[in-house]
């Protein structure tokens, strides 16, 4: 399935730099076809689930910032995106059974992301799905309805989040 989509860190506009990381535009539709995502002109519910996405960098909560794959002036949205900074992924596809990952949604967000950094981070990358702590690399995690997906660098928080409440219909 697309979800094992890799090499999206050489993709154009890819950020190694430490956060925020405001959603990036100027190279986006060069990046969708190589990560096997589509311009759809509105939303598509064949698949559609939501995912939840945590990142600490030293111990300090980074923002997932609204409009991550959705290009208000070019009109259109993929199949995956965020409408606001809650840090939900709305995973919304015209296939049935449709299954996306982690490092595709990085990509299409701009920030590097491999197993041991994300952004400029590169001290100590652990993982969590659901509070339990992950191997291997999290770009290849294929993203699960109401998944709370934790990427935690440097200083841990006080707490992993092993759950996230989505609003309802979520």
């Amino acid at each position: 399935s697309r979800a094992t989509v890799g090499g999206g860190n050489r993709l154009p506009g890819i950020r190694k730099t430490k956060a925020p990381w405001p959603p990036e535009y100027l190279h986006l539709a060069d990046r969708l076809p190589p990560l096997g995502l589509t311009t759809l002109p509105q939303e598509a519910v064949n698949t559609h689930y939501h995912a939840h996405l945590d990142i600490f960098a030293d111990g300090k909560k980074v923002t997932v910032p609204a409009l991550i794959g959705i290009n208000v002036g070019a009109q259109y949205l993929t199949e995956l995106h965020t409408h606001d900074t809650r840090g939900v992924i709305h995973i919304e596809s015209p296939k049935a059974n449709d299954h996306f990952s982690l490092g595709q949604f990085l990509a299409e967000w701009a920030v590097f992301l491999n197993g041991r950094c994300i952004g400029a981070y590169c001290n100590g990358l652990k993982w969590y799905v659901n509070g339990k702590q992950q191997v291997g690399n999290p770009q290849r995690y294929v993203l699960k309805p109401h998944d709370e997906v934790a990427i935690v660098v440097g200083k841990p928080p006080a707490k992993i989040p092993s759950s996230y409440t989505f609003l309802a219909g979520e």
